[in-house]
């Protein structure tokens, strides 16, 4: 099981527009909205670090609205 903590910085304005873009994709079993530096914190499983990779390069990155990720990776 490979398992990140993905911190995401929404434009302003559309942090609730990413969460709720966030919540449908499989990967994601939590997205709150927080205060602070980041907007969003999702925590993101998959089966092998491959699938990890893919799911926030090509899924969660990719979203409309979103500025930037800071990903943690659990070891």
């Amino acid at each position: 099981m490979a398992t990140a903590f993905v911190l995401i910085n929404a434009e302003i304005g559309a942090e609730a527009e990413v969460l709720s873009n966030l919540r449908p994709i499989p990967e994601v079993r939590e997205a709150h909205l927080v205060y602070g530096v980041y907007d969003i914190i999702a925590i993101v499983e998959t089966t092998t670090m491959q699938e990890l990779k893919d799911a926030i390069g090509f899924k969660i990155r990719r979203l409309d609205k979103v500025h930037s990720t800071l990903t943690m990776i659990v070891v």
